[in-house]
């Protein structure tokens, strides 16, 4: 149990070190010959640092497939006791939080469904109080970054203090490109906020289908995430569940010698010194931004006054339909995406409609 022990915090460690680690492993345990097949072919590929399988699979509907349970578990002890690799399980209660323990589990993750549940992200801390072991916690299904770290200050308060996440998208109604939108701009808020916890991304639960995982990890790598979780069976078709986002493990060793593995930061003198004169430019740019930005508002403040002192409405349609037309043409020829234009002027438009209401709504005294 010690030598165990040990394999799982090098691969904290390596975690913690910047090093990107693989988690991998069947969606599902089906089987025990499932298991050992699927695992001991990802160990022959020599990509994988640790092994994973859902034993407990909370199903959006009842009458799926819901995991086999308990009895799975010695089947990833008998995984790592044949091919060296620790293993992870997800768990959602406090007893499945005891079950695993009692086999020897490297890594606990909490998944998405329990994240989103307080009492629930409540429960599994207080199953760990005393506890030393590495926990990932999975982002939640909606898009809320506080009620992400709720759940890692929940287990931070149990007294755990090997912790890391998983960024695994989330739900977004009519979304059709991914399985979960990824939503980056949560992830990476997250990572400027708890810089120290490792973050792992998930690409199998973002895209839902095996279309897109190359290109899903290689952003995840090039935003400096700590590694990557990726589903693998040996027969993905006929998965249990999930089927249309499994690879076979020799599908997953091509897919990361895909990859191109990039460094956080690099000692060359040269780059650091062009970097720093990028950085600089943008910088200054940024500061014109705000100063055109600013300048704006206060014309925004004058036109108010000026609808407030002829009782004239704050939205003008028409006017608000012409700007985004030329601004999307015009930004578009500037190597600009609609979406991006989109995104800024209702930024914008918001924050000049909210400067306009005040001036509006201003009683002299």
């Amino acid at each position: 149990m010690e030598q165990l022990a040990t394999k799982a915090q090098s691969v904290w460690k390596k975690l913690q070190e910047k090093k990107p680690v693989i988690i991998s492993g069947p969606c599902s345990a089906e089987t025990e010959l499932q298991v050992l097949e699927t695992v001991i072919r990802l160990a022959k590929t020599g990509k994988v640092d640790m092994i994973r399988a859902g034993i407990w699979k909370p199903r959006t509907k009842p009458g799926n497939f819901e995991g086999v349970g308990a009895e799975g578990l010695p089947w990833l002890e008998k995984a790592r006791e044949i091919t060296g690799l620790p293993f992870a399980v997800e768990v959602a209660t406090a007893r499945h939080v005891e079950e695993s323990l009692a086999h020897g589990v490297d890594i606990l993750w909490i998944g998405a469904r329990t994240t989103v549940n307080p009492f629930s992200i409540q429960e599994v801390a207080d199953a760990l109080k005393g506890v030393d072991i590495p926990v990932l916690v999975k982002n939640p299904i909606n898009p809320d970054l506080d009620l992400w770290i709720g759940g890692i200050e929940r287990m931070q308060k149990a007294g755990l203090t090997q912790l890391g996440v998983i960024h695994r998208g989330f739900s977004n109604y009519g979304n059709t490109e991914f399985r979960n939108a990824p939503m980056w701009h949560l992830p990476i808020e997250l990572k400027r906020r708890l810089p120290e916890l490792p973050i792992i991304c998930d690409p199998s639960h973002i895209c839902g289908k095996r279309d897109g995982l190359l290109e899903i990890s290689q952003k995840a790598i090039d935003l400096d995430y700590d590694g990557l979780m990726l589903e693998s069976h040996i027969d993905p078709d006929k998965a249990w569940s999930d089927a249309k986002q499994q690879v076979t493990p020799e599908a997953l060793a091509e897919l990361l010698d895909k990859i191109v593995w990039r460094h956080e930061s690099t000692h060359k003198q040269e780059f650091l010194n062009a970097l720093a004169a990028f950085r600089e430019q943008i910088n200054q740019i940024d500061d014109e931004v705000l100063t055109l930005l600013g300048n704006r508002m206060k014309v925004s403040e004058k036109i108010g006054l000026y609808k407030k002192e002829n009782n004239i409405t704050i939205l003008q349609t028409n006017r608000w339909n012409e700007i985004l037309e030329k601004s999307v043409a015009k930004g578009e020829k500037l190597g600009l995406t609609k979406d991006f234009i989109l995104k800024l002027l209702d930024a914008v438009h918001l924050e000049s409609i909210n400067r306009q209401n005040r001036v509006m709504n201003r009683h002299e005294i």
